[in-house]
């Protein structure tokens, strides 16, 4: 009986391996096939979910500063009649500053072209349009969002923005209006790669779909699932959805923008979204059957992986120790002979995919002459090198490393080998830019007025102590508004304050692109530096300054000429001036004098010498 067992004995062993080893094998395939498909799909709905809200926030910036800048300009043109070239060069400014934008406009009550940013004004009429008949007959100043249209003025498919245009009483005056490249859209949507069978949308509160990636604009969607249900119930949803554009079956995502009441909608193909799971899939039960054929190779494997194990023993102890960060081994011509697990939770690769490659494949090109110095340089063991560095993770995000270099003991083939540690330092970099941003933006506002976006007298001491000693020739204007206090007085501090504020426009002009600074001096007063400019150079920009603040016509109904005026005074540094506190005295007292002799004028401090402080003034006042 011994004799006739032991034969079986390793059979049987055999036979029960194998029987366990594919029992485990086809459990293993099962429940990675489960386990993936439902990471597969929580994933897609996460994508889904996180696109969608990114393009509900790109909607809504996109329209919003259009909005804050055309509230603006309602405003204005409810009150003001602003001169043709002037007004058509700010629209056209503010569609330069604002890319989305391709032209700006202003109809009059009529629908005809009172103002545009384009360089000739448009002779069609455009009363016809919904937006226009919507504007004159609702007194709603909100901002209106139209499309998709066909441009009268470039024949391309267009979003329109608009804002109803009232008289102070309240009357229809007229429609402001913004054009969005449709293109602009379309094209960003396209940039995401949803699969073939995708589409993004951007609907309306209507239903009416304003843009849709790959097509499909215009069609109202008021009747489906999503505004009868799905948004009753919630502004941010998932679902499947059998697609009534193309009877697709798709997982689908939306999000409402809060401020505009748009819908934004993204939907990927069912089909698509499982086609790498399936692939898998057949890959896993192809590897599956393999591994069942060549089951009786195991204990060869097994032995040689008791091989592989001693010889990796020793780099094994050098990683004990830091197992929670990467650990490579590199040889000395810089190509990676060891990488640790733990790449692939931190940069996304596996271990195979980078060992035998150059370290410097992953580093950041600005980056790879401070890696290599740092490692190059080691020729003691007991010294260590440490170095800051990008490096690409395998989906081509870049992340902050920082590194440890030091020498290894002899590889088996007797030459020198560099263990290197590295930490994923990307979260502190960021709050160390954070930190300096904030920093920045904390000395920004110590520095500026916060009424007019001027240099504050802090700003303008500091600034005016420097260019005294810095500059031989030197100038200086205090710039006081005629009689301020009855224009507060008349028409209140709102008022005062839009006064100060275009006011301050004007001076900033005269040193926008120099050298100099304009800064709000105290209460209505005004002061410009103005570094290498003689008295006589200074006088003549007092002189312009004037006359811009008098064609700004704002109307003062205290002031004897009915319009809000400045008087100026100028210095310029001489021989005998001792410091910045004489020179800014000097300017305070010819704006005395300017004052005296009537204001709305301009006075040079090297006038009054020998008038006993007064003098006539150098440009007639009007």
């Amino acid at each position: 009986m011994p004799i006739s067992a032991s034969p079986r004995r390793p059979t049987v062993l055999i036979s029960a391996f194998v029987a366990l080893t594919v029992g485990c094998v086809l459990g293993l395939v099962a429940w990675k096939s489960i386990s993936s498909r439902d990471a597969t799909l929580s994933r897609n709905e996460a994508d889904i979910q996180n696109l969608a809200h990114s393009l509900a926030q790109h909607a809504t910036h996109t329209f919003k500063a259009p909005d804050v800048a055309m509230t603006g300009m309602a405003d204005l043109l409810k009150f003001q009649n602003p001169l043709p070239a002037r007004f058509n060069t700010y629209l056209a400014n503010t569609v330069r500053s604002l890319p989305q934008l391709r032209e700006m406009g202003v109809l009059n009550a009529a629908g005809n072209w009172r103002y545009s940013s384009l360089d000739q004004l448009p002779t069609h009429n455009n009363a016809d349009r919904d937006y226009f008949v919507r504007h004159r007959d609702n007194a709603d100043p909100k901002l209106l969002i139209s499309g998709p249209m066909t441009s009268r003025l470039t024949g391309r498919p267009t979003l329109l923005l608009s804002k109803r245009i009232s008289d102070p009483k309240g009357e229809f005056a007229g429609v402001l209006v913004a054009a969005i490249d449709y293109e602009s859209f379309s094209k960003f949507y396209s940039s995401f790669d949803i699969g073939a069978q995708g589409s993004i949308c951007l609907i309306s509160a209507t239903g009416t779909i304003l843009v849709r990636w790959p097509s499909g604009t215009g069609k109202n969607v008021s009747d489906t699932d999503l505004f009868q249900k799905r948004l009753k119930a919630s502004p941010v949803g998932f679902y499947r959805i059998v697609s009534p554009f193309d009877g697709v079956a798709k997982y689908f995502g939306y999000e409402v923008t809060p401020e505009y009441s748009m819908v934004v909608t993204v939907a990927r193909s069912e089909a698509e979204v499982l086609h790498g799971w399936r692939s898998d899939l057949k890959r896993d039960l192809v590897v599956a059957a393999l591994l069942m054929t060549v089951i009786a190779g195991m204990a060869w494997l097994l032995a040689s992986q008791f091989g592989v194990r001693m010889r990796l023993a020793r780099r094994y102890r050098l990683l004990a120790e830091n197992s929670a960060d990467i650990v490579i081994l590199l040889d000395r011509q810089g190509r990676l002979q060891y990488v640790s697990q733990s790449v692939k939770a931190s940069l996304g690769y596996a271990e195979k995919e980078l060992v035998g490659r150059s370290c410097l494949d992953v580093v950041h090109a600005e980056d790879r002459e401070k890696v290599v110095g740092a490692s190059v340089g080691l020729t003691d063991p007991a010294v260590s090198r440490s170095v800051v560095f990008r490096t690409k993770c395998k989906d081509g995000k870049l992340v902050w490393l920082e590194a440890n270099f030091k020498l290894a003991g002899e590889s088996p083939d007797g030459s020198r080998e560099i263990v290197g540690v590295l930490r994923d330092i990307t979260k502190r970099k960021e709050l160390e830019d954070e930190l300096s941003e904030a920093n920045l933006r904390l000395s920004r506002l110590a520095t500026t007025d916060g009424l007019t976006r001027l240099a504050n007298r802090r700003h303008f001491d500091i600034f005016m102590r420097a260019a005294y000693a810095e500059h031989a020739v030197l100038a200086a204007l205090l710039i006081d508004i005629d009689h301020f206090k009855g224009f507060n007085d008349a028409l209140g501090h709102q008022a005062g304050d839009a006064c100060l504020q275009r006011i301050a426009q004007v001076i900033d002009s005269s040193t926008t692109g120099t050298s100099g600074l304009s800064a709000r001096y105290g209460g209505e007063e005004f002061a410009v530096v103005l570094p290498g400019v003689s008295e006589e150079q200074a006088l003549v920009v007092a002189n312009a300054l004037r006359l811009m603040v008098r064609q700004l016509g704002i109307q003062h109904p205290r002031a004897s000429r009915g319009h809000v005026t400045v008087s100026i005074g100028v210095a310029a540094k001489t021989a005998t001036t001792i410091d910045e506190v004489a020179l800014i005295r000097d300017a305070d007292i010819a704006l005395y004098n300017a004052k005296e002799l009537g204001r709305n004028c301009a006075v040079a401090s090297s006038s009054l010498s020998g008038t006993h402080g007064k003098a006539a003034p150098l440009v007639p006042a009007s």
